[in-house]
């Protein structure tokens, strides 16, 4: 039988430490290398060069920009319950930017109001399907 000074634990720990220390000498030389090297000279064509950008406000002062007509505001739907000269119900809805502007539109075209609510845009839960099935 052989004498063995040293024992398999010991073994398995050198063999660790030794790749241990390879592996970190070897991402050491990996990092000297790319740290310390120097960038190659890049192609004016693949440069980017900033251009030099010059904003005219001037463009706003003119009369053609002042005339000109804005955006209107989003307009709400309103659904509204009304009665009419003659004692009619009249149930819809009217498209406005206001609650005052809706009331003025139903005004106009000669309707009493009764109840006047905004209509909520979309659906309260948007993952249920537009269909029903039925059986």
């Amino acid at each position: 039988m052989a004498i063995v000074f040293v024992s398999p634990k010991q073994r398995q720990k050198i063999f660790f430490l030794g790749i241990t220390i390879l592996f970190l000498l070897v991402l050491s030389v990996i990092g000297t290398i790319v740290f310390f090297s120097k960038p190659k000279a890049v192609l004016v064509e693949q440069a980017f060069i900033k251009p030099q950008i010059e904003i005219n406000f001037e463009v706003l002062d003119l009369e053609q920009v002042k005339g000109s007509l804005f955006m209107e505001r989003v307009q709400k739907e309103f659904s509204y319950s009304a009665a009419t000269d003659k004692g009619e119900q009249k149930t819809g809805s009217v498209f406005a930017s206001t609650t005052e502007e809706a009331k003025k539109i139903l005004e106009d075209i000669g309707l009493i109001l009764v109840s006047l609510e905004e209509i909520e845009m979309g659906r309260e839960n948007p993952f249920t399907p537009y269909y029903t099935l039925t059986k």
